[in-house]
């Protein structure tokens, strides 16, 4: 046996065993035949429970993947209609006025506009998550951006596309830079990305309110007490998608966000960088173990700061549906609290972009939805106990299912390393 020893390169470091490189090495018998390695499975128990939920680890299996969040949405609205009864409600006509107020043609479009917004900010969350990092400024990232790039593109009007794209390019380079500031306060002071990220929301957020003043960005809107900036001029606005659908025989009753394709693009795009690019494997395996990309030669805290602003970026595409195809400025009422219901919508998405999708659009029907429980005597508020039960049912029985899943593949393994040790004794005899 060779006593040589060489530095780890990153083919021997697993994409999903963060202390792979840390294991220590088991001699072979001399004399004993060559066993095939047993890889780790994904989502080994090396992996911490909160990481695992973060980075949106789970079952493997196909059954399982499509079994465990139709079980967790079936014990999500059985839990849902145990509250209802206790608050006096009838659960069944409760949920059947909500089914037939979601599905009509006027909530069809609004949920498909309120998806769009938290699709987005559910994909800015989801790159900090693959890597570990809790980014929850993506609210003051956003709205930052927004009324910095309206204001822009209020004062200077410029030709389609140029206009719409001045004020998009504005939005993500104002939400990556916000965000970078997390990152950098990270890898040079050690601070975590969770306490400066809620500050820097609460910076953003008087930062707003002080340039939202008619003194600076701001004006009067004729006829309210409301504030804005200059409206955006037509030729940087973005048209709905109700002409395309039209040419193609689907008529809707509103105005569909014609930004809505973008999100779609973002999603497809994360996806692609993060499970089939060389970034990707290197953004996943510095959140795993730092040493460990380290010794492949990828510098760690070069990429949180990569991921930070990333994440920035598409945060600030987060009012630009809102702001480009509906209001056309930014005043005191536009959407607040996306950044926060696109960490529920990523963690009940498993940070899939499919997964997150069909979680945005969920959310999006409960929201919509909720306005007709009122005329059923419910609180409209028992929506938001509905949206809780959903997001810590899906995430309990997620990480169990992937705990589970882990037994049978640890069981699996100690019996192929059983039979290797059974056939090497016999070799050795």
């Amino acid at each position: 046996m060779s006593d040589d020893k060489r530095e780890p390169s990153p083919e021997d470091v697993p994409a999903e065993s963060p202390a792979a490189s840390d294991a220590p090495a088991v001699a072979k018998p001399e004399g004993a035949p060559d066993t095939p390695a047993v890889a780790k499975p994904e989502g080994s128990d090396q992996v911490p429970g909160w990481q695992a939920i973060l980075r949106g680890l789970g079952p493997r299996g196909l059954a399982l993947k499509v079994g465990a969040p139709v079980l967790a949405l079936l014990i999500s609205l059985l839990i849902t209609m145990g509250v209802l009864r206790l608050t006096g409600a009838d659960p069944v006509s409760s949920m059947q006025s909500m089914v037939d107020y979601g599905t009509t043609s006027n909530s069809i479009v609004d949920i498909l506009n309120r998806a769009t917004r938290y699709y987005l900010s559910a994909i800015a969350v989801a790159i900090g998550f693959r890597m570990a990092l809790f980014n929850i400024g993506v609210d003051g990232q956003y709205r930052l951006a927004a009324l910095l790039a309206a204001s822009l593109g209020g004062a200077i009007a410029l030709p389609a596309p140029f206009g719409q794209m001045l004020v998009i390019v504005a939005a993500m380079v104002i939400g990556g830079a916000w965000a970078s500031i997390a990152g950098i306060l990270k890898v040079t002071r050690g601070v975590s990305e969770v306490i400066s990220t809620i500050m820097l929301n609460a910076i953003a957020t008087g930062i707003i309110a002080y340039l939202l003043n008619t003194d600076r960005l701001a004006a009067n809107r004729p006829g309210s007490n409301n504030v804005s900036t200059p409206d955006i001029p037509s030729s940087g606005r973005v048209g709905p998608l109700n002409g395309f659908l039209s040419s193609i025989g689907i008529d809707l009753p509103g105005r569909l966000y014609g930004l809505l394709p973008v999100a779609v693009v973002i999603g497809i795009v994360f996806w692609v960088v993060i499970n089939r690019t060389r970034f990707g494997f290197d953004l996943k395996i510095s959140g795993m173990s730092p040493t460990a990309a380290q010794a492949s030669g990828v510098s760690a805290k070069r990429m949180v700061v990569i991921t930070m602003v990333l994440s920035g970026v598409v945060a600030g595409l987060i009012g630009m549906p809102e702001l480009l195809g509906a209001s056309y400025n930014y005043s005191l009422n536009f959407p607040a609290g996306l950044g926060f219901t696109g960490i529920t919508v990523a963690l009940l998405g498993r940070n899939h972009p499919v997964g997150i999708a069909l979680a945005a659009i969920l959310f999006a029907f409960l929201d919509q939805s909720s306005d007709i429980l009122q005329e059923v005597d419910v609180p409209k508020e028992i929506v938001g106990v509905m949206q809780g039960v959903v997001v810590l049912t899906v995430v309990i029985v997620y990480e169990l299912v992937r705990r589970w899943e882990i037994r049978l593949q640890q069981k699996s393994v100690a019996s192929e390393l059983a039979a290797g040790h059974t056939v090497a004794g016999e070799a050795a005899q």
